[in-house]
């Protein structure tokens, strides 16, 4: 097996790279379409009979492994494939402008990288556990690093992706210390092991350091930092499959440990409690940052966290719910997250392409300097505007669906008297969230497509190829299904949730089936009614003349670009009470209150995170100080390098005659 798997490697890289440059992509997209199909057909096998078991694995730290596809595994091999599929035809038309600009070389390692990490992905869920997902998580992270540095002559870029290789080894380091800790109670590192840890050792070290692992790479709080850096830095294709997807196996890792409890309820319950906390903390943390922003990619990137914060909200819920001993309050957190998994990798990778259309055009990522975009870039427009109302939880799309549910779920805790604290503590948290996303993608869009443009850039813009359009569409396809016709959509997640938790998911689709019915006649009478008042407004204007003038012209004569809002002054009241969270960079000065009659200003401010510069930056120190000292011993003399090369051997020596080594 090992020698067919590199064989097939081997050929795909080599046709990679020798292909014509204008060719690579279709290579690279030709490798994804048959990896996709591949765990698209596991995917439904194990979906309707079970369980498909691939091949046994005999690896050299923790012996047998195998992989295999269950119905946990057909999810999220559902959600990598699409993504993927969307992600490699969206970067043809990305990459082309780079053609010119980077070497052929190049762009193959791209293509290559990105192929990569989506076998990756997809081995990571596969794999039963072990030294086989350790190898594939390395895999992944390599792959992504490579990506990130796609931009490598930008400083900016080489430091993100710095930070995000180091800070995902960390990560990898407490993975591997759960494994070894696994396999030396029980004498497997497979995830099945973690039910016979759980009941013979103390459970709570060993799903803290697991967490801490999986939490890195998910973007959980205080390990969240180095996605605002990371997708900036990163093209906007690849952005959107790591927010889409890859942060979501830290998702995956999380639901495998709780799926081990089995039914050890105060254990369940200690679990839930800490997976609740960390989803209120790191979905409120992360939407203040995002509204705070005034770059689109890292507004999206904070999102992202916020997004985590959600489904870490639902699993809590549903920990908390089955070991109160409530089977309805646990599928409902449980399907909620993970319907909510996979609304977020079709809005978050729908956002993160629709910046890349406007980043190709404005080459800038930057809202104060845009406005007005929808009449220049208007399907782009159209395609982001259905992204924010998802990513919004705003009926009648897929995002209203999933927080529904994980609402149902709270308010049945409350109603039923199971945990009621946190559940009202849950529900005054995600309410708080929604609130603010609406503040956060009301600026976004607002900022960005609406108004009078605030540079001559904008008058320079177009529509994007339509290949980049399609790409879009796919994600937006789904949305729109989810979000109308939610009876359908909803149960395959609970048949999934069945097989997490363990409860009969009947008891989820009884309880959820009025409301998602009345939910999907309220959409199409939304989009019907829409419809209808469009036509009728087409109709009366027929026969009249329409002028067209400046944006909220009103009948003034002087209007200016400077008297509409910007980025920052739509969120300076929510920034007035968290500016304790953040630490600014400001360029330029503001206009003085005492000014009447203000000349121009240049103004740019850059809202940062603080937990950034508590653990972001020590390992930049420390590694400053390692290479001064090293630098010491570069003295430019053979003899004394030849003295070094003799001490390290002779200590080698006496380590091992003492037996050290």
């Amino acid at each position: 097996m090992y020698l067919y798997a590199l064989i097939i490697a081997a050929l795909v890289v080599a046709c990679i790279f020798a292909a014509p440059l204008r060719h690579k992509v279709w290579v690279a997209t030709g490798a994804i379409a048959v990896a996709a199909v591949a765990a698209i057909s596991l995917a439904v096998m194990a979906f309707v009979h079970g369980t498909v078991e691939l091949a046994t694995i005999i690896t050299p730290l923790f012996g047998a492994e195998y992989l295999a596809v269950d119905k946990l595994s057909s999810l999220f091999l559902g959600v990598i494939s699409l993504t993927s599929i969307a992600t490699v035809l969206y970067a043809k038309g990305y990459v082309e402008g780079y053609l010119t600009r980077y070497s052929p070389w190049h762009i193959s390692l791209h293509y290559t990288a990105l192929v990569t990490l989506v076998v990756s992905m997809m081995l990571v869920v596969m794999s039963s556990g072990g030294f086989s997902f350790l190898f594939a998580w390395e895999l992944m992270t390599i792959a992504s690093f490579i990506l990130i540095l796609f931009e490598a002559d930008r400083h900016e870029t080489r430091r993100a992706a710095l930070n995000y290789l180091v800070m995902m080894h960390i990560g990898f380091m407490f993975l591997v210390a759960g494994f070894a800790l696994l396999y030396e109670y029980t004498g497997s590192a497979n995830f099945s092991a973690i039910v016979n840890y759980f009941k013979w050792a103390t459970p709570l070290p060993l799903f803290v350091v697991f967490f801490i692992g999986f939490g890195m790479k998910a973007g959980v709080f205080p390990m969240h930092i180095w996605l605002p850096e990371a997708h900036p830095a990163a093209p906007s294709h690849v952005s959107a499959i790591m927010s889409g997807v890859m942060i979501k196996t830290g998702v995956y890792g999380v639901i495998r440990l709780m799926q081990a409890i089995d039914h050890n309820t105060e254990l369940l319950y200690s679990i839930g409690l800490i997976v609740l906390l960390s989803g209120i903390i790191t979905g409120i943390w992360g939407v203040i940052l995002a509204a705070m922003q005034n770059d689109i990619k890292r507004l999206l990137a904070y999102s992202s966290i916020e997004n985590i914060g959600v489904i870490l909200i639902g699993l809590g819920i549903a920990a908390v719910g089955h070991a109160a001993g409530s089977n309805l309050i646990g599928m409902c957190g449980i399907s909620g997250a993970l319907l909510h998994t996979v609304n977020h990798s079709l809005f978050k990778s729908m956002l993160f392409f629709s910046a890349g259309n406007i980043y190709s055009k404005m080459h800038t990522t930057a809202m104060n300097q845009m406005g007005g975009l929808a009449k220049h870039m208007p399907i782009t427009a159209i395609l982001m505007l259905i992204g924010t109302v998802a990513i919004c939880a705003l009926p009648p799309l897929n995002g209203f669906v999933s927080e529904l549910l994980i609402y149902i779920g709270m308010f049945n805790g409350v109603s039923d008297g199971h945990e009621v604290l946190y559940s009202v503590a849950a529900i005054i948290a995600l309410s708080a969230i929604g609130g603010i996303v609406v503040l956060a993608f009301t600026k976004l869009y607002g900022t960005v497509f609406l108004g009078s443009p605030r540079s001559t850039h904008v008058a320079e813009c177009s529509e994007v190829d339509n290949l980049r359009i399609g790409a879009i569409a796919i994600p937006a396809a789904f949305i729109l299904f989810i979000g109308l016709f939610p009876q359908y959509a909803v149960k395959p997640i609970t048949i999934v949730a069945e097989a997490v938790s363990g409860a009969d998911h009947t008891i989820a689709i009884d309880h959820f089936a009025p409301t998602l019915s009345t939910l999907s006649y309220a959409g199409w009478a939304v989009i019907i009614i829409t419809g209808l008042l469009f036509w009728a407004k087409q109709r009366a204007q027929r026969n009249r003349s329409v002028e067209h003038g400046p944006t909220w012209g009103c009948g003034f004569t002087a209007l200016n670009t400077r008297m509409q809002y910007t980025g920052e002054s739509y969120s300076e009241g929510l920034e007035n009470i968290a500016k304790s969270l953040m630490k600014d960079t400001v360029d330029g000065r503001s206009v003085d209150k005492g000014e009447i009659f203000p000349t121009t200003h240049n103004y740019r401010i850059r809202h940062k995170d603080k937990v950034d510069s508590l653990l972001g930056h020590w390992w930049v120190v420390l590694m400053h100080r390692i290479n001064e000292y090293v630098m010491r011993l570069r003295t430019g003399h053979v003899n004394k390098y030849i003295t070094f090369a003799l001490v390290f051997l002779v200590a080698v020596l006496l380590l091992s005659i003492l037996n050290i080594l």
